[in-house]
């Protein structure tokens, strides 16, 4: 198994929140989408990632590496995307670019323009006459333009409108092409995972809820769809989380062909989204 990124038993506490026991990997070649709600974890597991905090506890190995040992060889190797990003407002993509390129070895002037090409970016425009959607463009033109191995981004898509949205997707979708890359993508935003990811980590409230690739997810999970009366003590128990109103109850089920087994056809069963995956798991059971 070639592993570019793997966690094991990572923790870190703070007060009010423990991150407790992270573990899970991406392979070369691969996009995990990494998803959880606000203060799940997501932006704390990166950081310690990136080692922009210290951890409790646990291993993280990026290329076979520790990630604390070996920082500046694996950062060398890494590719990262704020959900937010800071330049000196007054500075053009070139100067910014200038004070930049020097911190990787691998440094590649030729792709670097031909990001800005791709992505419309004026090479002499300042920052603050870049839109939201643009200055990420350019956050992304900087990331991929010394071949980075790894690719780790934080939120890149929020805030932004589907067109922007969209172009990132399949910038992304052409980067994983020659599987030596691995993206780590962490998202609130599920339906664009629905379109590019290989595999889904899933973290709620600090803990792991599942790592798995994302096809046999959508083909086990269900929405399951019924009368009110088909619910009882025992088969509450089929779901992960149920919604009931006064006309019926929707529900998710982690095992689609256990509950047709159970309902027949006294439900509808329809396929989940990622999306209705992590609403259920998050909220539970809930009554309107």
């Amino acid at each position: 198994m070639n592993n570019i990124l793997e966690i094991t038993e990572l923790r870190k506490t703070f007060k009010g929140f423990t991150l407790e026991d992270i573990s899970f990997r991406l392979e070369r070649g691969y996009i995990m989408g990494f998803i959880g709600p606000n203060g799940a974890g997501k932006s704390t597991t990166i950081r310690l990632i990136m080692n922009l905090i210290n951890r409790d506890g646990g291993d993280i190995k990026i290329f076979g590496l520790d990630n604390i040992k070996f920082e500046r060889e694996v950062k060398q190797r890494i590719g990262f995307v704020y959900d937010e990003n800071y330049y000196y407002e007054e500075l053009t993509l070139l100067e910014i670019k200038r004070f930049i390129a020097p911190f990787y070895r691998q440094w590649d002037d030729r792709a670097f323009m031909q990001y800005l090409h791709r992505f419309d970016l004026a090479p002499k425009k300042r920052v603050k006459e870049l839109s939201k959607g643009m200055k990420m463009k350019f956050s992304l033109a900087l990331a991929l333009s010394h071949h980075p191995e790894l690719i780790i981004m934080d939120e890149p898509t929020s805030g932004l409108d589907p067109v922007f949205r969209n172009e990132v997707l399949e910038i992304l979708a052409d980067i994983i092409q020659d599987e030596t890359r691995g993206i780590l993508f962490s998202t609130h935003i599920t339906s664009d995972l629905d379109k590019i990811a290989d595999y889904v980590t899933f973290i709620n409230q600090g803990r792991i809820v599942f790592s798995e690739a994302k096809d046999s997810l959508l083909d086990s999970y269900a929405l399951v769809k019924g009368g009110r009366e088909l619910l009882d003590r025992d088969t509450r128990k089929e779901f992960v989380g149920i919604r009931e109103n006064q006309f019926g109850f929707e529900a998710l089920t982690r095992n689609a062909t256990h509950t047709r087994s159970i309902f027949g056809d006294r439900v509808l069963v329809e396929r989940a989204t990622l999306e209705d995956i992590m609403l259920y798991t998050v909220r539970g059971n809930t009554s309107a």
